[in-house]
């Protein structure tokens, strides 16, 4: 069987399925990913030489550059795809196992954020562990959709 891998938006608007290897995974710090993220870099796949399929909705695009658009979710803002003359690269964070795409190279690092080699360093806590925050997290309803296909979202 061929490797499948699966993803999709915050909100479940777009959704996607890749078949066959994905590419090289990476992370971009040039000021376009940071600003077309919303973040420190963008980590990306290649899915050249596999088949890309929208599986529900399909991203909308902003042109960024004159070689380069970027796909994302129109409804909830979600970035994901950076689509270039050599093909498309699909962002890691919005597949369904995202732990199982490590990025392998860093480009642009001359955009590089001075911190981001540090971040490891900043102390880490529970997303509960802050007394004043966990009743409201806790009593948070997530609407996101799952991290997985499914015939029933949005919930009714």
């Amino acid at each position: 069987m061929s490797e499948m891998h699966s993803g999709g938006c915050q909100c479940g608007a777009v959704r996607f399925r890749v078949e066959g290897p994905l590419g090289d995974a990476s992370v971009c710090h040039c000021r376009m990913c940071q600003k077309a993220f919303g973040s420190f870099y963008a980590p990306l796949v290649s899915v050249h030489g596999s088949r890309l399929a929208w599986t529900r909705g399909a991203p909308s695009k902003f042109q960024s550059s004159n070689a380069v658009s970027r796909g994302f979710c129109a409804r909830c803002g979600t970035p994901l795809t950076y689509e270039a003359p050599d093909g498309v690269a699909i962002a890691i964070g919005a597949f369904d196992r995202p732990q199982e795409i490590a990025p392998r190279i860093q480009w642009g690092i001359e955009g590089k954020l001075p911190y981001v080699d540090r971040v490891h360093e900043l102390p880490g806590a529970d997303t509960l562990s802050d007394p004043v925050a966990a009743p409201f997290l806790a009593g948070l309803v997530s609407y996101q959709h799952p991290d997985h296909d499914t015939d029933t979202w949005p919930p009714q």
